[in-house]
């Protein structure tokens, strides 16, 4: 996790970065001993974390948070204890009161840790298109609108991909792997390293070779699953 410090204390912020040396998933990448300089920080640096102090000169760190666009995950770190409602009114993840104690400190990490996760697997998962999504393709002079339902195949032609749907077979200038990251893994699954499957056209399943499946497609189509995915096709599959 990128995070900044906010601290008017010189002292303070050394102490702190070096507690957090011993968090390997933090990674210190600027500090400020102002609002004004931590604004100008935060907007270059976009940290997805900020260890705040709140007394601090000309503005208070809930001043600062106030004038945000966008507030990354917050963590409080101060002197005083009368603080504490105010901070979690401006949903912070935890208030540290100084000086910090380690076990306190981790157990704020572990917070941001998970809020982060949480929201960087939730932008993930809206990006990632369903079934019920339409997209555009466009191959040479043609175009279409196709339902990701109509989908069956997906196959690596090069530096292309070939989409089966319908009766149509257009390629795309994309890469599997990138086709792979926009789809949903619960509907398309990637067979081989050449080939992506919708989970919703598979007729039946065979046995194959050395442990591996073959996947029989509604439309008569066969697909050869590689060992490796065949091991957690019947992991993502099975009960």
């Amino acid at each position: 996790m990128k995070a900044i410090i906010v601290d008017d204390s010189n002292l303070a912020r050394q102490e702190l970065k070096h507690l957090l040396k011993s968090f390997s998933d933090i990674q210190v990448i600027g500090e400020a001993e102002n609002a004004e300089q931590a604004e100008a920080l935060i907007s270059e640096k976009r940290p997805a974390l900020i260890f705040l102090d709140i007394q601090m000169p000309d503005k208070s760190g809930f001043e600062l948070l106030e004038e945000l666009d966008e507030v990354p995950e917050i963590i409080f770190t101060t002197a005083y204890d009368q603080y504490a409602m105010q901070a979690f009114d401006h949903n912070a993840l935890d208030y540290l009161q100084k000086p910090i104690k380690e076990d306190r400190l981790a157990l704020a990490i572990e917070k941001a840790s998970d809020k982060i996760n949480l929201r960087a697997n939730e932008e993930k998962k809206s990006k990632q298109l369903g079934l019920g999504k339409q997209v555009f393709v466009k191959d040479g002079e043609q175009c279409w609108f196709v339902d990701l339902s109509d989908i069956r195949v997906l196959e690596i032609m090069g530096s292309y991909t070939r989409i089966y749907f319908k009766e149509q077979k257009p390629m795309i200038p994309r890469s599997l792997n990138y086709m792979e990251a926009r789809l949903d893994p619960e509907v398309f699954f990637r067979a081989n390293r050449q080939q992506i499957i919708n989970l919703k056209y598979i007729e039946r399943i065979e046995p194959w070779f050395s442990g591996t499946l073959k996947v029989y497609l509604k439309d008569g189509e066969e697909i050869e699953v590689s060992r490796r995915q065949s091991i957690k096709f019947r992991e993502v599959m099975s009960f």
